[in-house]
C-alpha cells in the first residue's frame, strides 16, 4: 500500500480527526494518547525526556487553538505531508503545523500511521 496513491479527499478524511487529537492531547498534556498512532519508527527514535519536557514547559504546544485552517497535501515517496495554519489561544501569531503519514512496512491491516507532527 502507498498513502500517495489516496485521494485528498481520503487523506484528509483521516488527517484532520488525527490533527485534532494531537491538538487535544498535546494542550491536555496526556503524552501516552498524543503518541498511540505514531508509526514504530517514530516512536523508536523519539527522546522521550525531550518529549516530556515539551509537555511540561511549551507554552505553545500547551496552548494550541483548536481551530487550524488546512493549507495543502505534499506527496512524497511512500508519505503524504498534511500541512495546517496553527494558532495559540495565549501566543500571537501564526505557526505552520506538519503531520506525515503513511503505512507501516509490512502491516497487512493498512492503518494510516504518523511518521511527523509538528509545529514551526
Amino acid at each position: 500500500m502507498n498513502i500517495i496513491e489516496n485521494s485528498d479527499d481520503e487523506i484528509l478524511a483521516v488527517a484532520h480527526p488525527m490533527w485534532e487529537d494531537l491538538i487535544r492531547y498535546s494542550n491536555e498534556g496526556e503524552y501516552g494518547k498524543f503518541i498511540r498512532k505514531f508509526s514504530y519508527e517514530l516512536l523508536f527514535g523519539l527522546n522521550e525526556v525531550e518529549i516530556g519536557k515539551q509537555f511540561a514547559k511549551s507554552e505553545l504546544t500547551r496552548s494550541l487553538d483548536p481551530n487550524y485552517d488546512y493549507l495543502g497535501i505534499i506527496r512524497r515517496n511512500q508519505h503524504v505531508t498534511v500541512l495546517y495554519r496553527m494558532r495559540s489561544t495565549k501566543k500571537e501569531g501564526e505557526w505552520l503545523g506538519r503531520l506525515v503519514l503513511g503505512y507501516e512496512k509490512n502491516d497487512t491491516e493498512g492503518e494510516v500511521r504518523i511518521f511527523g507532527a509538528s509545529i514551526f
